[in-house]
């Protein structure tokens, strides 16, 4: 590694890493981003990029920024989240709010996940001459990737066209990403009437209709299964996982109200609210004799499955540039929203998406030269040729 790169790139990330950023579904631990972007905004804007900081609606503390060089109906984002997950301090063995070195790695929360991919940009960037840019090059950081993506959503409700081509820098150990399977997940209630067990006339268990509901989403898996498949990906199939259920509250009483939730991760090219629609009269049409009220709701707004062509200019230099085929992912990213823009999309960034969402999370540090070469292989690419 070259070390004279190194200490204003290991100055940044500590920063970037000092500052919380968690997101949450829970309010007490939920944090605001403002101050990893306000640290971005400042670097960025000496270095003579034009910086927006556009607060998400609806979502007080959450921030985008937007940092732009050059001009042009083309042009490169470079893109970003600027959150973290939750932690468990105890599980570290380190602070995860202080970068620390060890063995040829660096850690911290967002080390990978992935704060540390702004700090390989800003070094990537450090040096560049921006007057001799043909088309622009876009710093996207967004905020609440981790939870809702609203800041992703936020970008797309509003059209705001940023450029031709986008690199979004999740940790994929720097090879190309241009599928990924939605995810959506949803609660299933039933409610019933309560009553004593010596009884059943006395009631209406919603257990009983929870077991119909739980046989009609299993043969609904079984076939989406049979009917779906892409090879590209590691599970061929779409997924649904049952991955929590709660009902009643002792066995001496008829269950008044049982609640399920589930987890949908589709193919490219089935859609999140066609799913949901066909799922509402499936399991309308399991409990249709049986007096039970049937509710349905989105725990979250759901990401929509996502899909570069392998024809895309973006994709074929990653390609070429890396020496990799483009692969995909089950995990969810930003990229549908930023398609939503115009944009063809990849993803593509140092470290290793098994160290996200983990205790001790780190980004090997035979990534950082490797990484900076890449983006200003793309720079040069998209922005000066």
């Amino acid at each position: 590694m070259n070390k004279t790169k190194l200490p204003p790139l290991l100055h940044m990330m500590k920063r970037l890493i000092a500052e919380p950023s968690v997101s949450s579904f829970s309010a007490d631990r939920d944090q605001s981003n403002v101050r990893v972007i306000d640290l971005l905004e400042d670097w960025l804007h000496h270095l003579g990029f034009k910086t927006e900081k556009l607060a998400v609606p609806g979502c007080p503390g959450k921030f985008n920024l937007i940092a732009t060089a050059g001009s042009g109906p083309d042009g490169l984002v470079l893109a970003g989240h600027t959150d973290t997950v939750p932690f468990d301090d105890k599980r570290w063995h380190t602070d995860p709010f202080e970068l620390t070195e060890r063995d040829n790695r660096l850690y911290g929360l967002g080390s990978s996940d992935m704060k540390g991919f702004f700090a390989l940009v800003l070094e990537a960037v450090r040096d560049l001459d921006i007057s001799k840019l043909r088309q622009p090059l876009v710093i996207l950081a967004t905020a609440d990737e981790e939870c809702s993506m609203s800041g992703a959503r936020a970008l797309a409700d509003a059209q705001r066209q940023l450029g031709r081509h986008a690199v979004i820098g999740e940790p994929t150990g720097l090879k190309p990403i241009r599928l990924h399977k939605g995810i959506t997940m949803e609660c299933i209630r039933i409610t019933g009437r309560s009553g004593h067990s010596s009884n059943p006339s006395l009631g209406n268990n919603a257990l009983d209709g929870m077991s119909l509901v739980l046989a009609e989403i299993l043969q609904w898996r079984n076939e989406l299964t049979a009917a779906y498949s892409n090879p590209l990906f590691e599970v061929t199939t779409p997924t649904i996982n049952l991955g929590h259920i709660h009902g009643g509250d002792n066995p001496n009483r008829i269950c008044a109200q049982c609640e399920l939730h589930i987890d949908i991760r589709p193919l490219p090219g089935m859609d999140l609210d066609e799913l949901r629609r066909e799922l509402d009269l499936r399991l309308q049409h399991a409990l249709r004799t049986t007096g039970l009220k049937l509710e349905r709701s989105s725990l979250f707004g759901g990401v929509p499955a996502f899909e570069t062509p392998a024809s895309a200019a973006i994709v074929k230099a990653a390609e070429r540039l890396t020496g990799h085929s483009a692969e995909a992912v089950a995990f969810g990213t930003e990229g549908p929203f930023l398609q939503q823009l115009g944009m063809d999309t990849i993803i593509m960034g140092p470290g290793s998406i098994d160290q996200a969402h983990q205790p001790d999370e780190f980004m090997a540090m035979d990534q950082i030269e490797p990484g900076i070469t890449l983006l200003k292989q793309l720079i040069h690419r998209f922005c000066m040729t």
